[in-house]
């Protein structure tokens, strides 16, 4: 298994699953072996991880918040997240964002 392996494209958009750290000193994605990490300064009280968690991702992908999707995860650090998109340019982008590729 693989990192690439926590993005998965569908049809419709792109499935994501990651791993939340919250409390964190700034906001960044970082690829540790087969798991995508994201690192969120907002603290795990009231949602506001979860929140800080959409916000980022649409700033870091460019896309609308409306279109992030929290599918899995509520309260657990491991999450599942849905990016609503047919544009395969952007799934791609997304994908190659995520994994520092770009």
């Amino acid at each position: 298994m693989s990192a690439e392996d926590n993005i998965i494209i569908k049809d419709n958009g792109v499935l994501l699953r990651l791993r939340i750290s919250p409390n964190s000193s700034k906001n960044q994605v970082i690829v540790d072996g087969d798991i995508i990490k994201l690192k969120i300064t907002a603290q795990p009280i009231e949602g506001k991880a979860n929140k800080a968690v959409v916000e980022y991702l649409s700033k870091l992908l460019k896309t609308p918040k409306s279109s992030i999707e929290l599918l899995k995860g509520d309260t657990s650090k491991e999450k599942t997240l849905f990016i609503t998109t047919s544009d395969n340019d952007k799934k791609n982008a997304i994908k190659i964002t995520l994994l520092g590729q770009g």
